[in-house]
């Protein structure tokens, strides 16, 4: 117990899952935050250096507090030489910011900079970058050579993650109350809300004989099998069961326990398109996962996980940000484009798509082109015209035609059950 752990970032993801394991496994004596959010800082500080975080397991709601936070605002003149002084004196380090854009945003304040001016040259330290991309350890190294050496970068390493983990801040006082959580400080107005899993991916350390002090991240060679299990897996099939639970008036995800329909298609989609192609086209590396047992334990487990009534996910949450999950390369049509490339159907993952071009019409998002007044003016041109559009900008692989053909075949059967 004498690792220092820094973290970059005081959202859910930080508070929920990197400190909250660190401060779990017992591996580390001090716990370092550095947040741009003064309001938060001082809310922290006031509350005796201490913060609470709600984790949603099967059967409840979990409240732990952490106590002994140093927390530091590096915008903050006062705080710079403590905050140089912990990047020297960290073990283990986490950014968990909203974009990679972040990393050299603030000038002599930003995440780049902070690291390279302070890393220590003379003892083993790692990074998890826990943003959402999947080069995000290569952007942010990068970011930092521009400020640094190599020989003082030398045992600096920056680790890539796959977190399939459900988190969020929940500013809602109605849900807040109904589920019983408590908020991150008693004068906070918002408290972190997590699920309980914890089996994150991570890049391989190469530091000779080193022991991480998380020791419950599971170290990988190859992420990219484990990136794409959980973009064309995980996020497309929650993101399709979002879009038709919205369809159905659903305001929770956990309402789709109590639809034989909707859990059906997830089941469909988990085992015979996603894990259908992921197999094939991963059966060479010899993990567990990418084998039929391994897939249905991984889409069951999924399933209960995003439907967890303590969670209280909203549907609008899911929902968010279409034209980008509508997208050419994400989550739902590059699981239909990665599929057909194994000669897998993904029509349940198509239905998905139709139900997120429903959403865009009901919601009245302008994307720039005439749209149907209401989604029972959608039809097979509509669709090929809003898709065309929202792809534009994409090179086309010489799949753009079949994933609009696929996507158009389901129309018939989705605005029978989801329109009529």
């Amino acid at each position: 117990m004498n690792k220092t752990f820094l973290g970059f970032g005081l959202g859910a993801i930080q508070s929920g899952l990197m400190l909250l394991e660190a401060v779990k496994s017992g591996n580390f004596k001090r716990f370092v935050i550095l947040e741009v959010n003064e309001k938060l800082v001082a809310e922290i500080r006031n509350a005796g250096n201490s913060m609470i975080v709600n984790t949603a397991t099967k059967g409840g709601i979990d409240k732990l507090r952490i106590e002994n936070i140093e927390i530091y605002n590096p915008t903050n003149p006062n705080d710079l030489n403590e905050i140089d002084e912990a990047i020297f004196s960290a073990d283990e380090m986490a950014t968990a910011i909203p974009s990679v854009d972040y990393y050299e945003l603030g000038g002599e304040s930003s995440i780049a900079n902070l690291l390279a001016k302070n890393i220590n040259p003379l003892k083993p330290q790692i990074l998890y970058a826990s943003e959402n991309n999947m080069f995000a350890a290569e952007l942010l190294l990068k970011q930092v050579q521009k400020h640094s050496t190599k020989d003082v970068l030398r045992n600096f390493m920056i680790l890539n993650t796959v977190i399939g983990k459900m988190s969020g801040v929940i500013q809602d006082a109605k849900t807040i109350s109904e589920l019983g959580l408590d908020t991150i400080t008693n004068k906070s107005s918002s408290a972190i809300l997590v699920e309980e899993f914890n089996k994150i991916i991570v890049s391989s350390i190469t530091h000779p004989g080193y022991s991480k002090g998380i020791n419950v991240f599971v170290e990988k060679e190859y992420l990219t099998p484990f990136e794409e299990a959980k973009l064309f897996g995980h996020n497309a099939v929650h993101s399709m069961l979002g879009f038709l639970a919205y369809l159905k008036g659903y305001n929770y995800m956990s309402e789709i326990k109590n639809d034989k329909e909707l859990w059906n298609y997830g089941e469909t989609a988990f085992q015979k398109e996603s894990g259908a192609f992921l197999l094939k086209k991963y059966d060479h590396i010899n993990d567990t996962l990418f084998t039929q047992e391994g897939f249905l334990n991984y889409g069951n487990d999924l399933l209960e996980r995003m439907t967890n009534p303590y969670l209280k996910d909203e549907v609008q949450r899911i929902c968010r940000d279409p034209l980008r999950k509508l997208g050419y390369s994400d989550r739902l049509v590059g699981t239909i484009r990665e599929a057909l490339k194994q000669g897998v159907t993904a029509n349940t993952i198509a239905k998905g798509v139709l139900a997120g071009l429903c959403y865009l019409i009901k919601e009245r998002i302008d994307i720039g082109i005439d749209m149907p007044s209401n989604i029972y003016g959608l039809n097979k041109n509509y669709i090929f015209t809003i898709l065309t559009h929202i792809w534009k900008d994409d090179e086309d692989d010489g799949l753009k035609e079949n994933c609009l053909n696929l996507i158009i075949s389901q129309f018939d059967e989705f605005a029978i059950k989801f329109i009529s």
